[in-house]
């Protein structure tokens, strides 16, 4: 695997620099031999243009490491059955891939280059084929919109009952498609809550800058409205093996799968300590701190701290968060559970790793529309 891995690292910094003129090459190809295919792709291809051959670059390349992502590929082949993918659209795909990359790295390119993406590829889509043919649900849910609420200028929660039961552990997430507004257009969010007995969940979302579907899913979404909702994914999930204390970091709207463990605790946590840090640009986007702080004031075992990055005035901690966290402590026995924006995760990650906590206790996740 080592020998290609190197392959697959030194074809790709041949036409790295080109990486746009790869995706729109790589659609194009795509769509003019199978124009049926076309159907299956949003109408706006702004953000899928390199989201998918983004997907698959990482993937291929980190081939080395199989154990560590053979189940996050068969849940993407779960996951990519809402996209009605059949079998032979993967052999589509890979061969679309290889000309695109063939035609940008011009003389330099080499039959083993071929043959090296060719391998790493079809180990991808045979992880992908054995996790969706091994899946006995549907691509998708249907959910109804019970409620919705703005809980900020560009915030909104909002309440999905599945027609279907769905089954997810508290702390994953799921891709979630609004037909009515934005159709095709597939965006990842966490449930807030844990499963409950009448099957609804919660969201919490902010519309980003000009994010297609954050932005419907906070000011037009309506009760009555329809949703998709796609397999769960994920593995921020709490282990109830474990004894040690634990810390929840969240920011902004990353709070949802916080929530959505801090529910899972509720119902069997008796002998754990429990820190949740939120933090926040202005005391506005603390958008749910009245529940969080009725959960700390119900469970002894449970602490909240807030902090405002840009909000001089707010009485509690001031600061990015996970300057914050760094604070308190110390931290090198817990359980740390992160989630927010990719910018926010990154800087956590760096400060939990100066504060020496073991990576392997680390589970995060980051969200962006």
């Amino acid at each position: 695997m080592g020998d290609l891995a190197s392959l697959l690292k030194e074809s790709w910094s041949l036409v790295e620099e080109h990486q746009d003129k790869v995706a729109g090459y790589f659609y194009a190809r795509i769509f003019l031999r199978y124009p049926d295919l076309r159907d299956l792709f949003p109408v706006q291809m702004d953000v899928q243009r390199a989201r998918l051959l983004g997907a698959i670059v990482t993937a291929v390349q980190t081939l080395e490491d199989p154990e560590r992502f053979d189940e996050y590929l068969r849940a993407l082949g779960r996951d990519h059955r809402k996209f009605h993918v059949e079998p032979e659209h993967y052999e589509v795909v890979g061969g679309a891939l290889i000309e695109s990359m063939r035609a940008f790295a011009g003389e330099d390119w080499s039959i083993e280059y071929d043959q090296a993406w060719a391998d790493a590829y079809a180990v991808i889509a045979s992880k992908m084929l054995a996790g969706a043919d091994a899946d006995p649900n549907p691509p998708y849910w249907y959910g109804e919109v019970v409620a919705h609420e703005r809980r900020s200028r560009d915030i909104a929660v909002f309440t999905v009952l599945p027609l279907q039961p769905l089954e997810y552990r508290a702390g994953q997430y799921l891709s979630l498609e609004c037909p009515r507004y934005q159709p095709r257009l597939w965006r990842t969010y966490s449930p807030a809550n844990a499963p409950r007995r009448d099957n609804t969940l919660d969201f919490h979302v902010r519309a980003v800058g000009a994010g297609w579907v954050s932005s419907a899913l906070v000011r037009r979404l309506q009760v009555g409205d329809m949703v998709k909702l796609a397999a769960p994914m994920g593995s921020m999930t709490l282990d109830r093996r474990s004894t040690r204390d634990a810390v929840f970091v969240a920011g902004g709207t990353g709070l949802a799968p916080i929530k959505s463990l801090l529910e899972e605790l509720t119902r069997y946590n008796r002998t754990r300590w429990v820190h949740v840090f939120f933090g926040a640009q202005t005391r506005e986007d603390l958008y749910d701190l009245a529940d969080l702080n009725r959960l700390a004031a119900r469970y002894p075992w449970l602490s909240v701290v807030t902090a405002c990055s840009d909000d001089p005035t707010f009485p509690g901690e001031q600061g990015y968060i996970s300057d914050v966290v760094a604070k308190y402590g110390p931290w090198k026995e817990h359980d740390f559970f992160v989630s927010g924006s990719g910018r926010m995760v990154k800087a956590t990650l760096k400060r939990l790793a100066e504060l020496q906590v073991p990576s392997v206790r680390i589970k995060y996740d980051s969200f962006s529309d």
